[in-house]
């Protein structure tokens, strides 16, 4: 999967969004944040989803499922704890968010 993604320069710009593979390794909790815009969805693709790992994001809690995504926007506050007993792998993806115009709000700032 890697290698498909830096394969495609056009995928690997600020215009495009980033991607990357997240590990959180069993007992983590990462604190309540948010991202810095509206933008963007950031797309979560379960690959290693042990029992015991879970996000909130705003006032909905949810667990990763392998092979299926969770999409939200990460400029709310979300937090993620992982009780289980092996590490959690995901893809994370960042996608323009439908509603705003590229070429009115991001693309001048580029």
């Amino acid at each position: 999967t890697a290698a498909a993604i830096a394969a495609q320069p056009r995928l690997n710009s600020v215009v495009h969004g980033s991607h990357f593979f997240s590990r959180l390794a069993a007992g983590t909790h990462l604190e309540a944040h948010c991202g810095p815009s509206n933008y963007r969805l950031r797309c979560h693709l379960g690959l290693v989803v042990p029992a015991g790992a879970r996000i909130r994001v705003g006032e909905e809690v949810r667990e990763w499922r392998a092979g299926e995504c969770l999409v939200f926007d990460d400029s709310y506050e979300h937090e993620v704890w992982h009780s289980g007993d092996t590490d959690r792998v995901v893809l994370i993806c960042d996608l323009w968010h439908p509603e705003v115009d590229l070429e009115k709000h991001v693309r001048p700032s580029l």
